[in-house]
């Protein structure tokens, strides 16, 4: 019987270890260095694959039509996850989806769109060159010239927008839907729903190393974050007891499933909820900053460890958010 029981554990741990989701989880550095930085493969499951450790994750379906990649990560990564993308696929890249703005999701556009093409013959429409075709929400598109091309060079700019809700196309037999969830980290991110391999690509909407890094020059809030975890949620169907089933694919961090984005969803709704009841109870923004324990005192050992976005800044942030003037 001791045998059996100790068989019965070292399966479950074999179990366990075959089915780490994880690349780093600590934040990246605010400036890493990129000779010293490694891209990891990881399979998610259908015909999605994660690259991670050039910035922001980044999204690859793999399948006849070519490749669709889900952000770029930095543009001095792009060549290592060139050499990683070819490792999945030997096929062209034939789109490229943006999910928010950040230099660590959308700074090797341009290398990747040059190096992709459609499935045309020659040049297209007013002879443009055939290269990958690259999405955005059209609030993205907005936001990056209101910025400038001195900041956002035009060939980060997606030319192919949408301004509904929602953009979806078939991609490799798969529909693939895009969301726009306006308000959230920034006016033009989006999420990206792969239906057949059941797995969802939600840029920094959703981070398993940080709290949100809310963006609010460029139109981010705190209860657009939370709108686009509830529809999250929604779109999430776990194989069992909130685990398994519909994968995730944060903006930055390990794969997760329904149970990891319930607790971030929970997390983000209870220090919402802390700062609006102090605004609610006329605090200034120094009052609240200074409260002791912390908005954030319980989750600062898990989320708190991104010097470049620190609990401090989450909680200002929210505080701006909250009492920012209605359009």
């Amino acid at each position: 019987m001791a045998l059996l029981v100790s068989a019965g554990f070292a399966g479950l741990i074999s179990a366990q270890q075959s089915q780490v989701r994880t690349p780093r989880q600590m934040p990246m550095a605010a400036n890493p260095d990129f000779t010293k930085m490694e891209v990891q493969v990881l399979h998610v499951q259908g015909n999605i694959y994660l690259i991670a450790g050039a910035g922001g994750n980044i999204a690859v379906q793999a399948g006849d039509d070519g490749v669709l990649m889900v952000d770029t990560g930095y543009e001095k990564m792009s060549d290592k996850v060139m050499a990683a993308i070819r490792k999945i696929s030997t096929k062209p890249i034939r789109d490229i989806i943006l999910t928010t703005l950040a230099d660590d999701h959308t700074g090797a556009n341009a290398a990747f769109v040059k190096a992709g093409s459609v499935n045309q013959a020659g040049p297209g429409i007013g002879q443009r060159p055939n290269q990958a075709t690259l999405r955005g929400a059209g609030d993205l598109l907005r936001i990056m010239t209101e910025i400038g091309p001195e900041k956002i060079s035009e060939n980060r700019w997606p030319p192919k927008t949408f301004l509904t809700g929602s953009m979806d196309f078939y991609s490799s037999d798969e529909a693939v839907i895009i969301r726009h969830i306006p308000q959230a980290i920034t006016g033009g991110d989006s999420m990206v729903f792969f239906r057949k391999s059941d797995v969802i690509v939600t840029g920094d909407i959703f981070d398993e190393t940080s709290f949100p890094r809310l963006d609010l020059e460029h139109g981010g809030g705190i209860n657009g974050v939370l709108e686009g975890l509830n529809q999250l949620l929604e779109y999430m169907v776990p194989k069992h007891l909130q685990e398994g089933g519909t994968m995730v694919i944060p903006g930055h961090g390990r794969i997760g499933d329904e149970h990891d984005v319930l607790e971030y969803r929970d997390m983000v709704t209870i220090i919402r909820n802390r700062v609006q009841n102090a605004i609610n109870k006329k605090m200034t923004l120094a009052q609240v900053k200074a409260a002791k324990p912390s908005f954030t005192f319980e989750y600062e050992p898990r989320f708190g460890n991104n010097k470049a976005w620190t609990p401090e800044m989450f909680v200002e942030a929210i505080y701006k958010s909250l009492t920012a003037p209605k359009p």
